[in-house]
């Protein structure tokens, strides 16, 4: 992703959290899985997150949110970083990904048909 360079500016890894929706441990172990890398530092050699960085962070928590997992995160995340000449990897694996989250949408959908049914059943009765 981003050089490694040292950086006053940019948001502490609280305020990056907290501008995310994730706690620091979230971000530290991101960064330990190999999903984000090259996070700039202050002279003090404390983190300092970048806009590109915050917007790398909600790709990985839209992919994240929808079920994809870590290992397959890293691979997309080490895809990225390796830059121009493997977008058709990186769509097969978008596709992979959109497959399984269709998959995932319907299900939640029948089972929301179900609660549906019950609600309908329980107000009936109630109102009858």
């Amino acid at each position: 992703m981003l050089e490694r360079m040292t950086v006053e500016t940019g948001l502490t890894i609280a305020e990056a959290a907290r501008a995310c929706g994730i706690s620091a441990h979230t971000l530290r172990y991101y960064e330990r899985a190999g999903l984000i890398d090259g996070v700039g530092r202050a002279g003090s050699g404390h983190r300092r997150y970048s806009d590109e960085d915050l917007a790398w962070i909600e790709v990985l928590q839209c992919l994240r949110a929808t079920g994809m997992p870590i290992r397959t995160m890293r691979r997309y995340a080490e895809l990225v970083r390796t830059g121009d000449g493997n977008e058709f990897a990186r769509l097969g694996l978008l596709r992979q990904h959109r497959v399984a989250v269709q998959r995932t949408l319907v299900e939640v959908r029948r089972h929301l048909d179900f609660i549906d049914h019950k609600i309908q059943a329980y107000e009936e009765k109630l109102n009858g």
